[in-house]
């Protein structure tokens, strides 16, 4: 089955309502990138009138981990995923309407292979940048992904 916005969008609502409720919402995925979409709204605003931190954290995360997910649901293995670290540069105030994109969904592919070929755990980063209506950068994000071939249950 291959992932699409709207099955993402429906995950999010049932297992991360607090990305769905602050408008965090998958725009396009395909191989190689995903765009994650939200809008600066009361609900997701800090007290100077810009989006909280973590809401873009959300969707920064989400536009890298969907193309994790993506890549592993296509494999089908048994591979668990999980973020080691990150890292964020805020370099405008989030307001109206902000895109996360990633472009390093081929960083996925060559970690799976690798784990499902020696069984180690791999770790990989992968980037997403924020920009605005205006086309100005607002954030850039970076997280390392871990990801692990699970053992057969015996």
């Amino acid at each position: 089955m291959k992932l699409s916005p709207s099955k993402l969008n429906s995950f999010l609502m049932l297992k991360l309502p607090s990305a769905w409720l602050c408008g965090v919402r998958v725009k396009h995925i395909n191989q190689t990138e995903c765009i994650v979409g939200v809008k600066h709204r009361w609900i997701n605003q800090n007290p100077f009138n810009s989006m909280y931190f973590a809401v873009q954290a959300m969707a920064a995360e989400l536009s890298t981990g969907a193309l994790v997910m993506n890549k592993i649901q296509e494999s089908e293995k048994k591979i668990s995923m999980l973020v080691a670290q990150n890292k964020a540069v805020f370099t405008k105030k989030a307001t109206g309407r902000i895109k996360f994109t990633c472009y390093d969904g081929h960083k996925v592919k060559e970690a799976l292979q690798r784990t499902l070929d020696n069984g180690e755990g791999q770790t990989f980063w992968m980037k997403s940048v924020g920009i605005n209506e205006d086309g100005v950068e607002v954030a850039v994000f970076e997280f390392e992904w871990t990801v692990k071939a699970k053992s057969p249950r015996q």
